[in-house]
């Protein structure tokens, strides 16, 4: 007999209440995944740019000589109780992924599975923030599906354009490059751990839309949104599909607010002993924060850049002009795998 999952009165829980785990950290495990995706028969179409050999941050289909679609989709379950903000970081996170492309945000479609029982102005401010950020990030929210279900999930849709000269691979790493990130790192700890919450969710409703207007010129080598997998898995994915050996600096790896004093008390979110199985690194010396703060989860978190180490003073100069933040936190050498020092 199937037993339906029951919380209580749902017009009194809290969001965050009725979900297992929330925000990118419900991500199933990269290495399961990994596993899994090996069986699929890469699709043989000349115009699909990106699909999965190698698997990306989103799909690419081209159009024509100037013009391909970028598409993706995002949804997890509630990490914030606030109805408003959870629906502003899943619209923020599925955006993200476009940007993380090169492309821009042009049209999306709502994914949500919702308690029947709760109250409809919760899902309306879910919906009604999740809209205005689509506006923010240029596009239209033109619809979407909705069901039943005891745990709420909100995400979207996104269907953008991008140049097919212009997209920006996870896989194009290159030996001398620099490595930069967009955002500080420990939104995952930060929410676990009961920190600030404000500045978290600051940065979780921040699109990466304007690092990436100021990155564009500069033309990148490859280009990940740090996310469900952890600083170490994203940059895990980008050395092993470069085919390079990715160095970070564990002194230079931001810490969002107090995410290093939350990890030191020993608070770790579930995404954490996935991503450590999915992405081991070399390690030697360095403190276990630290190494916390490489594996937390991010919900919507920056951009992982790498671009020819020359471009870096230009580059670090036009995020200081516009007030945007950037860290520069390793290089690219010739090698293999991850290394921490």
């Amino acid at each position: 007999m199937v037993r339906r999952r029951t919380f209580g009165p749902v017009e009194e829980a809290t969001l965050t209440g009725l979900s297992a785990g929330g925000g990118c950290a419900a991500k199933y495990s990269a290495a399961r995944l990994d596993e899994l995706l090996r069986g699929f028969v890469p699709v043989d179409a000349e115009n699909l740019l990106v699909g999965l050999n190698p698997a990306d941050d989103a799909a690419v289909y081209r159009l024509d000589d100037d013009r391909a679609l970028v598409f993706t989709l995002d949804f997890f379950p509630p990490l914030v109780d606030d109805p408003a903000a959870f629906g502003r970081i899943a619209a923020t996170n599925a955006l993200n992924d476009v940007f993380a492309m090169g492309g821009s945000p042009l049209l999306a479609l709502s994914i949500a599975a919702f308690p029947e029982e709760l109250p409809t102005h919760v899902l309306a401010s879910v919906f009604a923030a999740a809209d205005e950020q689509v506006r923010a990030a240029g596009a239209i929210l033109a619809g979407g599906h909705t069901i039943r279900d005891v745990e709420p999930k909100y995400g979207l849709a996104v269907v953008g354009t991008v140049r097919p000269d212009g997209i920006w691979p996870k896989a194009g790493a290159r030996p001398g490059d620099a490595l930069f990130l967009t955002k500080p790192l420990g939104t995952g700890l930060v929410l676990a751990g009961k920190g600030d919450a404000d500045e978290a969710v600051a940065w979780m409703t921040t699109l990466n839309r304007e690092a990436a207007d100021v990155l564009r010129p500069f033309e990148p080598n490859a280009v990940t949104d740090v996310t469900g997998f952890g600083l170490f898995g994203h940059a895990h994915e980008m050395a092993e599909r470069s085919g390079v050996r990715i160095r970070l600096d564990a002194a230079s790896l931001p810490p969002l607010g107090d995410a290093l004093e939350i990890a030191r008390r020993g608070v770790r979110t579930g995404g954490d002993p996935r991503n450590r199985e999915f992405a081991p690194v070399e390690a030697d010396g360095v403190p276990e924060e630290v190494l916390a703060l490489g594996y937390d989860a991010q919900t919507a978190g920056g951009l992982l850049v790498s671009l020819p180490a020359d471009k870096g003073f230009s580059l670090e100069a036009e995020f200081r002009a516009r007030d945007l933040f950037l860290r520069r936190v390793g290089a690219v050498e010739d090698g293999a795998g991850v290394a921490v020092s």
